[in-house]
C-alpha cells in the first residue's frame, strides 16, 4: 500500500527502517543466539521493494525490535532480495490482552512496578522518554510504547529515509517541533530525540480526540489519516502499540 508523501500535513514517521531499493542476492540472515520467547514462530521472508522492518512487524504480528535484533540488521536497514526470519507472535501469545501483570507484577495496593530494561543504554532511553512525557503532559506509557515499536528504545537506529533515534523522527519533523520547543533540537541526543517525538504526540493529541487516530497519525501521517482514515496496516500498528502500552502499565516488559 502506498505511503503518504512527507509534508507538514502528512508527515511519515512510520516509514522507519525504510528499504534502499538495491537488489542483493537472497541469503538467510545470520541466526540470532539470543533466545526468543517461547510463543514466537519464525517465518521466512524475502524482502520486497518498499518493505520496512516496522511495516513487516505490523503485517506479521511481530515486534520491530525483535525482528531487527534476530536478523542482525545493521541500523535496521533491509535490502531487496534479503532473506530474513520474522519472529511472529502466536495467536495464543500475550500481546496485552492478558493483563496478568496487575496480579503478579504489581506493587502493594495494586499499583504495578515500573519495568526497567536490563540493557543500560535502553534503560537510559526509557527514563529520558518517560521524563519528557511527564514534563510535556503526555502519557509516558504511550510515548514509551511508540518508541518501543519504532526502535526498541535504541538511539542508534537511523533509517535510510534518515528517521533518527529512539522515536524515529525525521529532520523535517524536528524542524517543525523546534517551533514548539523554542530552540534547535539535536535528534542524535537522547533528550532532544525524546522531546521531538513527545512534542509530536502532544500536537497530534491537540488535533484529534481519538487515541487510535493519534497513534495512527504517528505512523501514517496526520493528513493521510484525515483524508483516508486508518489503513489496514496502520490499524495493526495501533493495536501493537496499545498492547505494548498495556504491558508497560502492568509493570511487564514490552515484549
Amino acid at each position: 500500500m502506498p505511503r503518504p508523501a512527507r509534508s507538514l500535513s502528512a508527515f511519515v514517521l512510520g516509514a522507519v527502517l525504510a528499504v534502499p531499493l538495491s537488489t542483493v542476492v537472497a541469503a538467510p540472515a545470520e541466526a540470532d543466539h539470543v533466545r526468543l520467547p517461547d510463543d514466537r514462530r519464525l517465518v521466512s521472508y524475502v524482502v520486497r521493494p518498499g518493505d520496512t522492518a516496522s511495516g513487516l512487524a505490523v503485517r506479521f504480528h511481530a515486534w520491530t525490535a525483535e525482528l531487527v535484533a534476530h536478523n542482525h540488521l545493521d541500523g535496521g536497514t533491509l535490502h531487496v532480495g534479503q532473506r530474513i526470519e520474522i519472529p511472529v507472535v502466536s495467536k495464543g501469545g500475550d500481546r496485552g490482552g492478558d493483563r496478568g501483570g496487575k496480579k503478579n507484577g504489581g506493587a502493594k495496593g495494586g499499583r504495578p512496578t515500573v519495568w526497567q530494561h536490563p540493557d543500560r543504554d535502553r534503560e537510559k532511553v526509557r527514563r529520558v522518554i518517560a521524563g519528557a512525557a511527564r514534563r510535556l503532559d503526555v502519557d509516558p506509557q504511550l510515548a514509551l510504547a511508540i518508541a518501543w515499536q519504532e526502535s526498541g528504545w535504541q538511539m542508534g537506529v537511523v533509517s535510510s529515509a534518515n528517521a533518527i533515534g529512539a522515536m524515529q523522527v525525521l529532520p523535517s519533523t524536528a524542524r517543525w517541533m523546534e517551533h514548539y520547543a523554542g530552540r534547535p533540537l539535536r535528534l542524535r541526543t537522547r533528550g532532544d530525540n525524546a522531546k521531538a517525538g513527545v512534542l509530536l504526540l502532544r500536537v497530534l493529541s491537540q488535533q484529534t480526540n481519538r487515541r487510535t487516530h493519534k497513534i495512527g497519525a504517528y505512523y501514517q501521517g496526520l493528513g493521510a489519516v484525515r483524508e483516508h482514515g486508518l489503513y489496514a496496516e496502520t490499524r495493526t500498528y495501533v493495536a501493537n502499540v496499545v498492547a505494548i502500552k498495556n504491558r508497560l502499565e502492568d509493570g511487564r516488559p514490552p515484549s
